[in-house]
């Protein structure tokens, strides 16, 4: 039996931005802000509800949701890039004083 030697053009090194999936039992979600990807209990649920937007803190409220870092300047490049509306599927803009509020005010451990 004839063993030929491994070719290392087939081995494939791994992905760049692949090191968050380290933990797999956690999912990972991209920031409409930063648009960087992160393991979801590191960012914060947002829905649309009548025009406005709302933290869902129990990542439990209906429709779809976007993800982000629960930073003040994610939240701003968001808004200005306009990306709730687009990830949220939602037309028109959405108020985001609840979002604002809830950075604020130190996280409820």
């Amino acid at each position: 039996m004839k063993v030929e030697a491994l070719d290392l053009r087939v081995v494939q090194s791994p992905r760049p931005g692949t090191d968050l999936q380290h933990d797999r039992k956690s999912p990972v979600r991209t920031c409409v802000g930063c648009r960087r990807r992160a393991l979801i209990g590191e960012l914060l649920r947002v829905v649309a509800a009548d025009g406005r937007l709302i933290v869902d803190e129990r990542r439990r409220l209906p429709g779809r949701g976007a993800w982000l870092h629960p930073v003040p300047d994610c939240l701003a490049k968001a808004e200005r890039r306009r990306a709730f509306p687009r990830a949220l599927r939602v037309p028109g803009s959405l108020d985001a004083q609840g979002v604002h509020e809830r950075l604020e005010r130190p996280a409820e451990d």
